[in-house]
């Protein structure tokens, strides 16, 4: 038998337990429930990730809400292509924090939206909620952790949350059934280079 048939056989070998671990995490992975996802770290993507999810779902024909914190004010590439596929959004509207340097109207115009994401929340027709930026909401005050924990906790069971944001709170993470950290190694922005319209809004 030459060397190549050998390499051959040990890769074959080698895949062979890949797939039997693997299958067998499959089949004891039967639990059937709405997951919360918490998608987190000071690295780029974030918010691109949950519209992701969200496009995932409207293509298995399920419906969909967004509540988005913090950069409201922005033309959104996501929002003017999901509105078209009937997704509902909350929008807070104000912009960054730093912007408006206006905690009281802040924190109303973010109770405002928490009212009308809690309704998505407590609405078995919505397959997959995103809340995205809702970390900042919680750093600042702006919402009771409490109460925004209990409701994400008290929602339908087969409803999916995902929840973006930089340092997320840790009763968030402890939880979440799945949490994600995006990690920076390298911004276009720190070079000079202007946010780019398809791809950073």
């Amino acid at each position: 038998m030459t060397d190549e048939h050998n390499k051959q056989d040990r890769y074959k070998t080698r895949q062979q337990k890949v797939k039997e671990e693997v299958d067998a995490r499959v089949a004891a992975a039967q639990t059937e429930k709405g997951i919360l996802l918490v998608i987190t770290g000071n690295g780029k993507g974030k918010s691109t990730s949950g519209f992701g999810t969200i496009a995932r779902a409207v293509g298995h024909g399920q419906k969909c809400g967004v509540g988005q914190f913090i950069k409201g004010t922005w033309d959104n590439g996501e929002r003017n292509l999901l509105e078209q596929h009937d997704v509902t959004f909350a929008v807070m509207g104000t912009g960054f924090t730093w912007d408006t340097q206006d905690k009281e109207a802040d924190t109303l115009a973010a109770q405002t939206t928490w009212t009308e994401c809690k309704k998505m929340l407590t609405d078995a027709s919505y397959d997959v909620v995103l809340l995205d930026e809702l970390t900042y909401m919680l750093t600042y005050g702006y919402l009771d952790i409490d109460e925004v924990l209990d409701t994400i906790a008290q929602r339908p069971p087969e409803q999916s949350v995902v929840v973006t944001g930089r340092a997320a709170h840790r009763r968030l993470t402890d939880m979440a059934d799945t949490v994600s950290e995006v990690r920076n190694i390298k911004h276009a922005f720190e070079s000079g280079i202007k946010a780019r319209k398809g791809v950073d809004w």
